[in-house]
């Protein structure tokens, strides 16, 4: 210790011998209060906060767990599909368009790429489609540009959508 460090330790143990008895009694209060505040919020708050929070993290990342290994599975039952040829895939496109599709879709084929024309194609029927493309004619989207539609009733709660989608094909 240096010996300003030994001057002002004194003069602080002067100053607290002059203090009465009650005031020592009411600093020592108050610094057992400021040290129990500080463990609270420095220790124990956050190590609090963090174990109630646990149980729903832990929830979250199973569920993005089981996601993730039902994509890996599907990608796996993809990988292990025999390959088609370009004119196999076209004709399960046009064959997917029109069953799940309908006249809301027009579907015509651009170099290595199919593209699909939405006119207030329902949402769900779309989804449908789109998986179907992926299984049957082995194309995924390469490019969307869509617009989501205003449903044509309050009672139609259907989300609408028209534009253009890209797909690659094999």
């Amino acid at each position: 210790m240096k010996h300003g460090d030994d001057s002002n330790i004194n003069r602080l143990h002067q100053q607290w011998q002059r203090l009465g008895a009650r005031e020592r009694r009411l600093l020592a209060l108050a610094a057992t209060v400021v040290a129990l505040a500080l463990l609270w919020w420095v220790g124990l708050a956050p190590a609090l906060r963090t174990l109630r929070e646990a149980g729903l993290q832990r929830v979250t990342l199973q569920a993005q767990a089981q996601q993730m290994q039902q994509l890996a599975r599907e990608a796996e039952a993809l990988k292990s599909m025999p390959r088609i040829t370009r004119a196999e895939a076209l004709r399960a496109l046009e064959t997917t368009v029109s069953q799940r599709l309908g006249a809301s879709a027009r579907l015509t084929v651009a170099g290595e790429r199919a593209i699909v024309t939405l006119k207030d194609a329902p949402a769900t029927g779309l989804a449908h489609w789109l998986t179907d493309a992926r299984v049957n004619a082995r194309s995924t989207p390469v490019e969307a540009r869509l617009t989501r539609a205003a449903a044509a009733t309050a009672a139609d709660a259907e989300v609408i959508w028209s534009g253009t989608l890209s797909l690659g094909l094999p």
